[in-house]
């Protein structure tokens, strides 16, 4: 068996739970570097409450209203907690290594930071049992950033939009939907390819049963191609016809998939990684050596190797991670890492070990291609940014990361961002406390965004190059959600999907709100729009909206079924845990990974896929 799995987090205001499936949550990765002060909360939140218990069923904001007495009372802020500034720290100044050289520094640590936020005091809980905080207003001002008005529960929110621009948006927490979602007959989303249909309610396609299992079972891997959903499956990969689930072809591996790359190209063939043989008595961890590239229009495996390291040997690699960028298949791992041409699998490159134990940690791909690699020992880690040629592996550019950094993940490579745990601050195993905005030709920082994780919802894996979610990169601009905090209705709680500039590092004025009792998530770009999933209330359907990336207007484009078995599936598959896919009025929720059953769910209808559709 591959990796154990990362375990679903529970998102708040659930109803009760009635058995459980948790299990312990992904350990934070290292940080590095200085503490900086928190950028403002725009939104008022309250402090982070207690996590739920891990137990509960996935999904769901909204819980039915409480029996008297039983709505705990949020607990005042503490001072230095959420919404106090903090005090300045001093910073890196670290000298400036010579640009162009490969695992050098391109400037010092005196980083570009983004400007002080305004900080905004958090509301006060009043004292009727915590349900509304006591009516108020806090007005502070700050350069080139918004006003936020919080009254009785409500957010009012006045922004003065992009410097550059000067324009103004407007937008309000309150209504079902949030902001000015709508969608409707021949309505044509300017910017981007999806398009609203005549109807946005949606129904079932399919839903695919979860397969039975002995052991945790990886089954990473999800993709939409003009006929099919492809889907990883037990040393399979499946595919099935996108409106009505019927099977259409199945590729047999010869062992469980490892690792599957997010990218595919435009003639639909992506990258895996899987192990070589099926797990025996003998073998119980095969290992995950096994490079290969699916034609998902034919139906078949194009070709698999395995290669052995660069520092010798007969030993195959063990490849944790791949991706694709063009006609160039990437993976990387902690025993070294290969390229190959994405046709016939000929191998381009391999990277190149250095005397002090520098390798290629890990790759990222889409319009470029980038690596984290990795120097000096685990006690002293160094890690270094490279923006690649995919053809040959060199280094286009470097930066270097301060001294102490154990993990960082490349958001996004065009352009190149990278998100860390500075410090190892974040302190809620999100991977991310800071994004670096960096300059792919020259490898200089552009910009350094403090993102406070208990302001932003955004995560990374803790080991993994590849493979964060719930944000979206795009008009050179990084989309990200908020953390959930009260709205305006009684009970239930919402956010908001905010931008910062990745040139200046400020928070944009203007935002999209999830409206009441729903959690709103980046799922991608579509042109300058961001496609988003709205994650709902215990008794509603999720949505899939279209948020306009300069002016934030939703269009919605899709709202499932309220139905009570419907929507119990749905909530099943947790945001941060699962893979999320729309596209051309397609929605698709699966597993990344599977589990034997307990004897308490043997007879529960669990699903490794859930479909819907629009007409």
């Amino acid at each position: 068996m591959t990796q154990p799995p990362q375990p679903p987090q529970q998102p708040p205001n659930t109803p009760p739970p009635s058995g459980g499936f948790g299990a312990p949550q992904d350990p934070p990765p290292g940080g590095f570097g200085q503490p900086t002060p928190p950028p403002a909360d725009p939104f008022g939140k309250q402090p982070q409450q207690p996590a739920a218990p891990q137990d509960a069923p996935a999904g769901g904001y909204g819980t039915p209203p409480p029996a008297e007495g039983g709505y705990p009372t949020p607990p005042a802020p503490q001072p230095n907690g959420y919404g106090y500034p903090q005090a300045p720290q001093q910073g890196y100044g670290y000298p400036q290594g010579p640009a162009g050289q490969p695992g050098m520094p391109q400037q010092g640590y005196g980083y570009p930071t983004q400007p002080m936020q305004p900080q905004y005091g958090a509301p006060q809980p009043a004292g009727d049992g915590g349900k509304k905080f006591s009516t108020q207003m806090q007005i502070i001002v700050a350069a080139a950033v918004a006003v936020v008005l919080i009254i009785g529960g409500g957010i009012i929110y006045a922004a003065t939009g992009d410097d550059d621009k000067g324009g103004t948006n407007e937008a309000s927490s309150s209504g079902a939907t949030g902001g000015e979602a709508k969608g409707g007959e021949g309505d044509g989303l300017a910017g981007g390819d999806e398009k609203a249909p005549a109807s946005t309610k949606s129904k079932v396609a399919f839903q695919l049963p979860e397969p039975v299992v002995t052991d945790i079972t990886t089954v990473m891997g999800s993709w939409i191609t003009d006929k099919a959903y492809v889907k990883s499956g037990v040393a399979e990969i499946i595919a099935y016809d996108r409106d009505k689930g019927t099977k259409l072809w199945s590729v047999p591996l010869p062992g469980e998939v490892c690792s599957a790359s997010r990218h595919m190209s435009k003639d639909f063939k992506t990258a895996i990684v899987f192990e070589e043989t099926k797990a025996t008595k003998a073998n119980k961890y095969p290992s995950c050596n096994q490079v290969g590239v699916i034609d998902m229009t034919a139906g078949k495996l194009l070709w698999s190797k395995g290669v052995t390291s660069a520092t010798g040997g007969d030993k195959p690699i063990r490849f944790d991670e791949v991706t694709l960028s063009g006609t160039t298949v990437a993976a990387g791992g902690t025993s070294g890492g290969a390229a190959f041409k994405l046709d016939d699998g000929a191998e381009l490159w391999k990277p190149k070990v250095g005397a002090d134990g520098c390798y290629d940690r890990g790759y990222a791909g889409g319009e470029a291609l980038a690596v984290v690699r990795k120097c000096g020992t685990s006690d002293s880690p160094q890690l270094t940014v490279q923006a690649l040629n995919p053809t040959t592996g060199a280094p286009l550019s470097s930066f270097q990361m301060p001294a102490g950094v154990d993990y960082a993940s490349i958001v996004s490579t065009k352009p190149l961002v990278v998100a860390a745990d500075v410090g190892d601050t974040a302190g809620d195993g999100s991977g991310i406390s800071d994004f670096f905005s960096i300059d792919a030709a020259t490898g200089k920082l552009i910009v350094r965004i403090p993102a406070d994780a208990e302001q932003y919802a955004a995560r990374c894996g803790s080991t993994e190059v590849e493979r964060c979610q719930n944000l979206a990169v795009g008009n050179n601009r990084l989309y990200v959600p908020t953390e959930n905090h009260d709205g305006t209705s009684e009970y239930g709680e919402t956010n908001e999907v905010v931008a910062f500039d990745l040139t200046t590092g400020k928070l944009l004025g203007g935002r999209a709100d999830a409206g009441d009792r729903y959690s709103l998530t980046p799922l991608r770009m579509d042109g300058t729009n961001v496609i988003a999933y709205k994650e709902p209330p215990y008794d509603k359907g999720g949505q899939i909206v279209s948020i306009d990336g300069e002016t934030f207007k939703q269009t919605l484009l899709m709202e499932n079924p309220s139905d009570e078995a419907v929507r119990e599936a749905e909530r099943r598959f947790s945001t941060d845990h699962s893979e999320v896919l729309y596209k051309d009025g397609r929605f698709f929720k699966s597993k990344r990974l599977v589990s034997k059953r307990s004897t308490s769910d043997a007879d529960e209808k669990l699903y490794l896929v859930v479909a819907y559709r629009t007409d």
